[in-house]
């Protein structure tokens, strides 16, 4: 029963009403000149502090109006308050709740402690100050008992835990002739085995024991790896080198980023698929990541019954094991043994259909 209003960088052209600021973007010339100077050393720069707060400055005057606009009775703040990857939005985000005392609700995802590329960095009290921002009209979401914990250890905050989320309450729909032409499009046969990595291009993802993991199994069936997502917020040269790791290792992988959108469409005769378009024609995920705030794409694999291959990695220890998921589980090393599972359970049709009718429940 709420009226819901976004004021973001970018904003979907049908998504709800709102206010588009394009200084709010992680990825505005001007943020990315605060970010590289913030984060490649440990000296205090005077004038990067007055900058961040002059930018922080003109983003609060938008904030302000944004509220009075739309006659705001809550804000929602949706991670800027946690990773710090705009810092001066960060600030005018403190700053705007501590001066109207408006509501509202951070919902935090990734803390900059999580996050080896933000722990050396010149801006130590900005952090402590606005990531995230400590005020008596702000209630903290997490979503993970990790975060719940760290964030009362460190901030003597209290916050709410909520995982993350899908309506299991409505099966997704079945596959229908759009998304069943992906395995032809791709060049795939019937009987050819698919690997989804159903993740972006970042080191963290630990794409490279998919890789692995798929050489070991060898030559019995045809095995294809397939990634769906495209390099992103993290930099480095990841992709260079898990390519070059693909074709040493003779592993047929298909990086298709630029074939997957957020919704389905045709582009210069080709069509562009939907992830949710292709996990049904999957038939196992791996998910080997070295650390996730929760785990978004384990919970899609629960949600369209695809078996799930996962590394345990510290919140599927906290929160999603002890749930009863099963899962073929790797400890971060991929070995031999893994494969032999892997095998066996493909090997094993009523076992996967008793094993992902379980995980969905």
């Amino acid at each position: 029963g709420h009226e819901a209003f976004y004021c973001a960088g970018e904003l979907d052209a049908d998504g709800p009403p709102g206010m588009l600021v394009p200084e709010m973007h992680f990825q505005h010339p001007m943020v990315q000149g605060i970010q590289r100077r913030a984060f490649d050393g440990t000296a205090i720069l005077p004038d990067l502090n007055a900058e961040i707060q002059q930018q922080a400055d003109g983003l609060a005057s938008r904030l302000y109006a944004f509220i009075e606009d739309f006659r705001l009775d809550v804000l929602v703040v949706q991670n800027a308050s946690a990773i710090p990857m705009q810092l001066p939005l960060g600030v005018a985000i403190h700053d705007v709740i501590e001066k109207t005392r408006i509501p509202a609700i951070a919902h935090h995802h990734d803390f900059y402690w999580e996050r080896e590329r933000f722990m050396v960095n010149r801006i130590p009290h900005v952090l402590r100050h606005a990531f995230p921002a400590v005020l008596p009209s702000i209630q903290h979401v997490v979503i993970s008992t990790v975060m719940q914990r760290e964030l009362e250890i460190r901030y003597g905050v209290e916050a709410t835990y909520i995982p993350n989320v899908f309506d299991f309450e409505h099966p997704p729909a079945p596959p229908d002739e759009f998304s069943q032409g992906f395995r032809a499009d791709m060049g795939f046969g019937a009987d050819d085995v698919i690997f989804l990595q159903p993740t972006r291009l970042i080191a963290r993802k630990g794409i490279e024991r998919a890789i692995e993991l798929v050489e070991m199994l060898g030559q019995r069936r045809p095995y294809r790896l397939v990634i769906t997502g495209e390099s992103s917020d993290e930099p480095g040269p990841y992709f260079e080198w898990l390519f070059d790791q693909a074709v040493r290792s003779r592993v047929p992988v298909y990086f298709i980023g630029d074939r997957v959108g957020s919704q389905r469409g045709e582009v210069n005769g080709e069509r562009i698929y939907a992830l949710w378009d292709i996990y049904p024609q999957a038939d196992i995920v791996t998910y080997l990541s070295r650390y996730e705030g929760f785990g978004n794409a384990l919970i899609e694999t629960l949600y369209f019954k695809r078996p799930l291959i996962a590394n345990t990695y510290m919140q599927y220890r906290s929160d999603i094991k002890p749930a009863g998921v099963q899962a073929i589980e790797v400890n971060e090393l991929v070995r031999p043994g893994t494969a032999v599972e892997v095998l066996d359970l493909l090997d094993d049709p009523a076992r996967i259909e008793r094993m992902v009718e379980h995980n969905y429940q």
